[in-house]
Order: C-alpha cells, then structure tokens, then sequence
C-alpha cells in the first residue's frame, strides 16, 4: 500500500488522558480541514443566531405590552366595578330629594360621571320598550304583559348596565314582560 491509502485509511487516532485516565479521539488535521465548515457558512449561522435573538426579542417586548396594558384595564375595571354603587346612590339621592342642577351633590355626581366616562365608563342606553337581549341584560322577573306587543319585552329597569370600553362591565338588571 501507498502512504496515500495508507493515510485515508488511518484518519482517526486514539489519545490517552493522563489526568482522566480516558481515551479521546483525535482528527487528522488535514480531514479536519475537510469537514470545518467555511466563513460564509459561518457568518450564515451568526446572522440567522442573530436574526432568531431579534425576534424572540421582539415578541418578548410584545408580549409585555400587552400584559402592561391587560393589567392595567383589569386595574381599572376592579375600581370601576366598585364605584358602580355609589354612582347608583347618587342617582337615588338626587332622585330622592330633588335636587336642582345647581346643587352639590348634582355637581359632584356630574363631575364623577364625567371623569370615569373619560376612562372609559359608558352607561347602557335605556332598554325600556326593547327585546331583552342576554348579552347585555339580565332579567331579574318577569311580569305579564298587559298588551301583546310588550310580550318578550323590558318593562322597567332595576339597575343600569355599564360598558367599559365596549364591553360588559355590568348587565343591567331587567323586568320582562311575560310570552304566554
């Protein structure tokens, strides 16, 4: 045999450790040379690392404005749930004692309303006269209807329904005339 055969034949040698006591395998360095991949190929690899870092990157800053901004809605709509009943007790007092436009507790329940509608707070429109609609009112009883035309439709309202930023915050609570 050649040393050319002999050579390809032979590329892999074996290697004791002395501190480990194992035995490692050593590469020919010309096959070495062979198998190592390029500088193109290199830089391929760095740029498509890089370019993956980027987007996990990108989607990781997503992702935590997006939870910012969750938290901050459910931070909201835990407060708005609670001012609900005082808004509702302002409406009774004013009802109540028939107050004036000008008067305190007017302006102060106008002045409320005004900044919890900057937030976000809408009142549900008066349902009175309309079909009960289960995504937005809740019926609290029904009562039997005095004309066929009431039939399946809202007689009276108990509690206003709220929307925070066009969705439910709470269903208006309903009386319904009765279908017979």
């Amino acid at each position: 045999m050649s040393k050319k055969k002999n050579k390809e034949k032979t590329p892999i040698k074996e290697k004791v450790d002395p501190k480990l006591g194992e035995t490692k395998e050593v590469i020919n360095p010309e096959e070495e040379t062979k198998n190592s991949p390029t500088n193109e190929e290199l830089l391929s690899l760095e740029k498509d690392k890089n370019l993956r870092l980027f987007a996990e990157f990108e989607n990781f800053r997503k992702r935590t404005a997006k939870e910012k901004m969750e938290l901050f809605s459910s931070a909201n709509k835990d407060i708005m749930s609670i001012l609900l009943p005082i808004l509702d007790n302002f409406e009774r007092s004013i009802k109540a004692n028939n107050y004036s436009e000008e008067d305190g507790p007017v302006l102060i329940y106008k002045q409320l309303q005004s900044e919890l509608n900057k937030k976000g707070l809408k009142a549900m429109e008066d349902p009175i006269g309309k079909e009960l609609d289960t995504d937005f009112h809740e019926a609290i009883t029904n009562i039997p209807a005095s004309t066929d035309a009431e039939k399946g439709k809202i007689i009276d309202v108990i509690e206003k329904g709220y929307l925070l930023a066009d969705k439910v915050l709470r269903y208006a609570k309903v009386v319904v005339a009765n279908k017979e």
